[in-house]
């Protein structure tokens, strides 16, 4: 075959494994792909997702325009349906799902009624803190059920409806941080994307710190230098590469964040400039919602260069599918067998266990080794 030595040559590695699998869907067959349940995978306990307690922090329950003023949803987290709705005053609200009366799923059926959530079996009707306020056919409520028990911290930013998880109650211990470029007139709407994985949020908050796994996976042209810092909640990092595309390679820059484990964002400079705003969310131990919604300057995505901002969203989705394949059969490995080039992964643990407030009194049974 003759090659055009004045071209510049392709720098892409040839296809890795897991690239074949997704070669051989068709783009609706790997959209279903993406949210499809797993009939034939081992179970939690076997994989050793039930080691893993959920972690706590800021999470995503639904994009803000998903929810209309007057609107309930289902929904389920971290092992419990919860019902969500939008008060007349345009807040948003999240209970467990299950009214206290005679244990009627609120989302299914429920209404909105001023603020309030009312319970589609008798009307019984809850404030944000779970507490029941009003039973329209009774002169008195009881006075267990006006306890507020069963209500969710919520916040909105970056266009998302958020809600704080802490397994003992715990009043929320940061702020939700808030992109400026979101909903700013120069920058597109989201572009968003959505995945159920089935494997515990360590599996995938890891792999930023999994440096080696970018050639074998994701075909980069090299080993991608890795650079990680911490500071309570907050984890930065800074991943330089080559990236292959079909006229060479490119010097890439990514750089990520986490306010804790359930907020996330990454800033693509190189190719053409993208955030990524990710929400993910444990739903059981092992099922993950993944959320990932793009923006990029219209000046960009809208101009000239408006081909490579399209290409770029595709390749960061074509990754996270390859990654998939992995996560969604993966087993937890307690003492992981880590060398010296696989990236600061060891670092990375002991960082996000902080989170697993199970943990924290340190006990060796519970504590599983970063080491």
């Amino acid at each position: 075959m003759a090659h055009d030595h004045g071209a510049a040559a392709d720098a892409r590695t040839a296809p890795v494994a897991v690239w074949q699998v997704l070669a051989a869907m068709t783009k609706e067959q790997l959209v279903e792909w993406r949210l499809a349940d797993i009939h034939n995978n081992p179970s939690a306990e076997e994989r050793g997702a039930t080691q893993l307690p959920y972690p706590y922090g800021w999470f995503v329950v639904c994009y803000s325009d998903e929810l209309a003023v007057g609107e309930v949803k289902a929904v389920r987290y971290f092992g419990k349906e919860l019902a969500v709705w939008r008060g007349e005053d345009g807040k948003a609200r999240v209970i467990d799902a299950y009214c206290r009366h005679l244990g009627a799923h609120m989302g299914h059926g429920g209404r909105v009624n001023g603020n309030m959530l009312e319970c589609p079996f008798h009307a019984w009707r809850y404030d944000e803190e779970g507490a029941v306020k009003e039973i329209p056919y009774a002169k008195n409520i009881p006075p267990q059920a006006k306890r507020p028990c069963g209500g969710w911290q919520t916040g909105e930013a970056n266009g998302f409806v958020w809600v704080w998880y802490h397994p003992e109650g715990v009043a929320p211990m940061w702020e939700l941080e808030v992109m400026p470029e979101v909903g700013q007139p120069d920058w597109t709407p989201f572009e968003r994307y959505e995945w159920l994985v089935h494997a515990p949020l360590q599996f995938m908050a890891e792999n930023a710190a999994d440096t080696a796994h970018f050639k074998y996976v994701h075909g980069t042209a090299t080993y991608p230098d890795a650079k990680m810092t911490f500071n309570g909640h907050l984890r930065t990092g800074l991943v330089e590469a080559k990236m292959g595309t079909p006229k060479g390679e490119v010097d890439g820059k990514i750089i990520n964040a986490n306010f804790g484990p359930g907020q996330a964002w990454t800033r693509f400079h190189g190719i053409s400039e993208t955030l990524l705003v990710a929400g993910i969310t444990p739903v059981d131990r092992d099922l993950t919602r993944v959320r990932f919604a793009f923006t990029q300057p219209k000046a960009e995505a809208e101009g000239p260069m408006a081909g490579l901002a399209r290409a770029l969203i595709k390749d960061i989705v074509k990754q996270f599918d390859q990654d998939k394949i992995v996560w969604d059969r993966q087993r937890f490995v307690e003492k992981a067998l880590i060398c010296d080039g696989d990236g600061p992964i060891g670092d990375f643990r002991r960082w996000y266990y902080q989170f697993y407030a199970e943990w924290q009194n340190g006990s060796k049974e519970q504590r599983v080794s970063a080491e």
